[in-house]
């Protein structure tokens, strides 16, 4: 009997080179070890830089690219850009994905959203953590404003670091591997859990495992809780090996 295949819909910004590598990457890897397989389907929306202007000019074009994803007949859409739906005022991400789905209902085609943004605050959530510490390639303003939005969301930030990078073409070159060095410069004495890239275009994913195994906390990304939140959409069990401790397969 042949496996399921589902259609994985991403609504991403047209500088983005990331999430179209790393969200395949983890259900490729999925597929090694469960039936299910995949296929990816992307709408863009014009950004290069990471200023509050563009974002909004941005995540105002995202109901033509939920439109878009629902010609296509996807079985979910992820909105990977987790700032732009941040920049836009504490709890935006349910608003958001209200209005995005009912795009999707609106054509014929009712799919379930999930937004980057809500699935780091919710994946954080599911692992019980109450005080985290994340790294961020924003300039300070627009990391204090990340900062803000998680916290907004019952979730302490004892300590941040922002690389200060505004091309958002620069911070999908970045080696993901550095994050492990980088990670050293948190103050974790008071944290449940570490988010090591809270953005969905700085790469991570190479360095999610190692990181948590060195630092014996949990370890995310905004890549893998969108992965996490997309998978428990479809009701699929929300396992990929090597992807840190929220897609164990612990979290049902």
């Amino acid at each position: 009997m042949p496996a399921t295949a589902y259609r994985i819909g991403q609504i991403v910004p047209s500088s983005n080179t990331t999430m179209e590598t790393e969200i395949p990457a983890l259900l490729r890897a999925r597929e090694a070890v469960a039936p299910e397989r995949f296929t990816f389907h992307s709408s863009r929306m014009r950004m290069k830089q990471v200023t509050r202007e563009e974002l909004a000019a941005m995540d105002d074009a995202s109901e033509r690219c939920a439109l878009e994803l629902s010609d296509a007949a996807v079985d979910v859409m992820g909105y990977a850009c987790l700032v732009a739906i941040m920049s836009r005022g504490r709890g935006y991400h349910r608003d958001s994905q209200r209005r995005l789905h009912e795009v999707s209902v609106a054509n014929g085609q009712p799919t379930p959203v999930v937004s980057s943004a809500g699935a780091l605050t919710e994946g954080l959530a599911t692992l019980g953590a109450r005080r985290v510490a994340i790294i961020t390639p924003y300039m300070p303003a627009l990391t204090r404003m990340v900062v803000n939005y998680i916290e907004a969301e019952g979730i302490r930030v004892v300590d941040s670091i922002a690389l200060e990078i505004p091309d958002n073409l620069e911070v999908g070159r970045r080696d993901p591997m550095a994050l492990v060095d980088i990670v050293r410069r948190l103050d974790l004495r008071e944290a449940d859990a570490v988010v090591l890239s809270a953005c969905v275009q700085m790469p991570s994913l190479a360095a999610i495992q190692t990181v948590e195994d060195g630092l014996g906390l949990p370890v995310v990304s905004a890549a893998t809780c969108t992965v996490f939140q997309m998978l428990r959409a479809l009701d699929l069990e929300p396992r990929v090996p090597g992807a840190g401790r929220l897609l164990s397969g612990d979290y049902r």
